[in-house]
């Protein structure tokens, strides 16, 4: 605020210096210039009070602020505005009227139901508009009409039924991307797509949409990806009519399959061009999974098909055998997170052996699959691409599914996250995929592997990341190019692997580089997150013909002659990934956390090693002197007759019977203070007549040392109550006052201690430092507190009576 004081000063300064007519004729100018003055700057505080990130960045995010509305003074110097999750209402026309530059306006989940209809008139330069999830009841073409660089619009989530008679989208001859609809969604027309004729993606919400007028997406020539949620079949059949030509990238959602005679209004898609198909969400039965097949192999461009988070009501019990046409395209299968309630049922598959030549890409993932048959694999004869992943495949069923004759092409197969652990039997199961080159096997837990396994010759990228391996051995293909054996708590590696060139060693327990002569022709090593201390100056020379050596995030040693090393070796910043901005020093603790490049250690600190030696002779010196002064003034005499003297003097004695002020001291543990405080202090006290009961809560004198409260109260007690329980025999703090009252307890032979046993203590479970406690408990008769109420006031009557006698 003190800049617009500034201002109207300078300005009250300036009209001062004019008189006569000139101040007459222009007053009015200068006061109408120092009132908008006034109020540009006043919108400006506003701005930067309710968006703190306005304040120097042309990225502005005001989201979930709380704003009811959108906050004056945006300028042009801003490009993107967040607003979203917000409590806007109405967008006005002077909102955004200064915002000429803006490039991203995001306003999604906000409460907006009106928009002035010039209220995005200044915006030409704008390339996102985010409207979803508002209550926008009506969509007007006449907030789109300035908007001619506009690439993304979304509109998704309101509450309107329908987007009028003609298209609010003729003007934006750029639009890339164009997502609508919402749950009230019911009316598509002719004409409210006009003026698009090219879209990247079209995502419509349509879940509850009855009408659709034919034609009405006739007049966009190409969608690269076509979204369309909804549940009428019929409706989804004249819309596929109208897409046959235009859509490359097919996704449908939340519809069911589950009715064959309505399959039959989905006879057109087979002549649709597109070459991919999306089934999201979908319900499926063994009735309707023959109709889909077949209307899907007589699609002329089909190449892949997914099916994701889909549901299937059957067991492959589809009755007809499926064949593939000799024109069929279809070449990607993508099956992941099928639900299929009977799933262990669910292992015949030849209706569709005939359709299976065809895949070269499979991908069935979080599917629960525990077996491929045999002749499923076997007609797989095309397959260069399989993703079990996320599955139930286990050693035996590997063997079966990879049998004689199974994938003959395969060349990338994924068996992550499986329940494999016989490293050695699943070598020999995969052994037959003469073609294999890439296996990923992580996530599975092998534990201990043996010194040999088979592989299959061919294969030359191996993923044992994550599988609870201890160490590497033979086991391990020496013909492999790509090794990762991440997060396998290795502590060592030392293979021969002549042709390996990457190796990833993260998350180990590594406290050295590996050699670099078994591996001879390593470009790329990682070895992040380990335990190494540093590397000296040979193990960098072995690897500085290496493009990439990653290891960060480990305990780097900042010795002296590391230091030397890293601070002076011209190519480590070549080699090094990150150098020097991931690598810091774990030690010395001064320099802990600093980056190794930075780092200047001190002439002591680079002589450690002679510093320690010469402070330990010193020391030997010193000790020799002190025996030697010791054996002639005899101080090993002095010393233990002072211990003594110490002992005796902290040994406990009675009290004069004068200071003897409680009836008992209660020792108990914390755990059981609840029934001390609250059941037996309320009896005893409250008897009569009441014992004065010593608590530590409450009697102990604030301030002084532990101990000596202890000593004193239970010197000032005529007896010593024992609480026992199983915290009580866990306490430190319970053992200590058992053996400062041992003096009383055994020294003079007297009944000062009285027991009473809370719960039932077995006599295994009492740790051995309560020796005192055992001897007391054989020698002592002590009482135990009754569950039961009627016994409960015979133990009363029996504590009341020890703590008088």
């Amino acid at each position: 605020m003190w800049t617009l004081e500034l201002e109207v000063a300078s300005l009250g300064i300036f009209l001062a210096q004019f008189s006569g007519p000139i101040m007459a004729t222009h007053t009015w100018q200068v006061v109408a210039i120092c009132v908008l003055l006034a109020v540009h700057l006043s919108e400006q505080q506003t701005l930067e009070q309710a968006c703190p990130s306005c304040d120097a960045s042309q990225d502005c995010n005001c989201s979930a602020m709380g704003l009811d509305f959108i906050p004056p003074g945006i300028t042009a110097r801003i490009t993107t505005l967040n607003l979203a999750h917000n409590r806007i209402k109405h967008i006005r026309s002077q909102d955004l009227q200064q915002a000429v530059n803006l490039r991203a306006l995001l306003l999604q989940f906000n409460k907006i139901s009106s928009i002035d209809e010039d209220a995005f008139q200044s915006l030409a330069k704008l390339e996102l508009l985010d409207l979803s999830n508002n209550s926008l009841a009506h969509v007007s073409p006449a907030w789109f009409g300035h908007l001619l660089s506009l690439q993304h619009l979304h509109l998704q989530g309101n509450s309107y039924r329908e987007l009028g008679k003609s298209s609010p989208f003729s003007s934006l001859r750029n639009l890339s991307s164009l997502h609508l609809g919402n749950a009230r969604f019911s009316v598509i027309r002719q004409g409210n797509f006009e003026g698009l004729e090219i879209l990247h993606k079209l995502w419509i919400d349509g879940s509850n949409l009855s009408q659709y007028e034919q034609g009405s997406l006739k007049s966009i020539k190409k969608i690269n990806h076509m979204i369309i949620s909804i549940r009428s079949i019929n409706v989804f059949s004249e819309i596929v009519r109208d897409l046959v030509y235009s859509v490359t990238w097919l996704e449908v959602r939340r519809i069911a399959f589950n009715i064959p005679a309505e399959i039959q209004e989905l006879r057109v898609m087979s002549l649709s061009f597109s070459k991919k198909i999306t089934f999201r969400q979908i319900l499926l039965t063994d009735a309707t999974v023959p109709e889909i097949v077949s209307i899907l192999e007589h699609m002329p461009k089909l190449v892949e098909l997914e099916l994701i988070d889909c549901r299937l009501l059957g067991t492959g019990q589809w009755g007809v055998q499926i064949e593939a046409k000799e024109s069929q395209t279809l070449r990607v299968l993508t099956i992941e997170k099928l639900s299929i309630e009977k799933f262990y049922l669910f292992t015949d598959l030849q209706t569709v052996e005939g359709l299976l030549s065809l895949f070269t890409r499979v991908t069935v993932q979080n599917t629960k699959v525990f077996l491929v048959p045999c002749s499923v694999s076997q007609h797989l004869i095309s397959l260069e691409y399989l993703d079990l992943s996320e599955n139930l495949l286990g050693d035996l069923s590997l063997e079966h599914s990879a049998c004689q004759g199974a994938w003959p092409s395969l060349q990338t197969l994924n068996l992550s996250q499986n329940s494999l652990s016989d490293l050695e039997m699943t070598g020999k199961s995969l052994s037959y995929l003469r073609n294999l080159i890439v296996l990923d096997i992580s996530l599975n837990n092998f534990g201990e592997i043996p010194d040999a396994c088979e592989w299959p010759n061919s294969l030359k990228y191996l993923n044992l990341s994550s599988t609870q391996i201890p160490k590497v051995t033979g086991c391990i293909p020496p013909g492999l190019e790509v090794l990762d054996v991440s997060g396998n708590n290795l502590k060592e590696f030392g293979l021969q692997l002549p042709s390996l060139k990457e190796l990833y060693l993260s998350k180990n327990q590594l406290k050295t580089l590996p050699g670099a002569a078994p591996t001879p022709n390593l470009m790329a090593l990682s070895i992040r997150r380990n335990k190494l201390n540093g590397f000296t100056r040979e193990e960098f020379e072995s690897f500085k013909r290496m493009e990439h050596l990653d290891a960060s995030d480990n305990n780097f040693m900042c010795s002296c002659e590391f230091l030397s090393f890293v601070q002076h070796e011209a190519g480590l910043a070549q080699v090094l990934v990150g150098w020097p901005d991931r690598y810091v020093c774990d030690s010395p603790l001064a320099v802990r956390g600093m980056r190794v490049g930075a780092v200047r250690l001190s002439l002591m600190e680079c002589h450690r090693s002679l510093v320690v030696a010469l402070v330990c002779v010193l020391v030997f010196l010193a000790i020799l002197l002190l025996v030697a002064v010791g054996y002639k003034y005899h101080v090993v005499w002095y010393l233990r007759m002072t211990w003594a003297w110490l002992r005796a003097k902290r040994k406990p004695r009675r009290a004069p019977p004068k200071d003897v002020c409680y009836d008992a001291f209660v020792s108990y543990s914390d755990n059981d203070s609840d029934w001390v405080e609250n059941t037996m202090v309320r009896e005893l006290e409250q008897a009569c007549p009441p014992f004065r009961l010593c608590l530590h809560k409450r009697d102990f004198v604030p301030g002084k040392w532990i101990v000596d409260n202890i000593i004193d109260c239970i010197e000032k007690s005529h007896k010593t109550l024992f609480v026992l329980s199983e915290h009580f025999v866990q306490s430190e703090w319970c053992k200590y006052e058992l053996d400062f009252s041992h003096f009383r307890l055994f020294d003079e032979n007297n009944d000062t201690a009285i027991l009473v046993l809370l719960e039932p203590i077995q006599s295994k479970a009492i740790p051995k430092r309560f020796c005192k406690l055992r001897k007391i408990m054989n020698t002592k008769t002590y009482l135990e507190w009754p569950l039961e109420e009627e016994q409960q006031q015979l133990f009363w009557f029996n504590l009341k009576s020890a703590l008088r006698s």
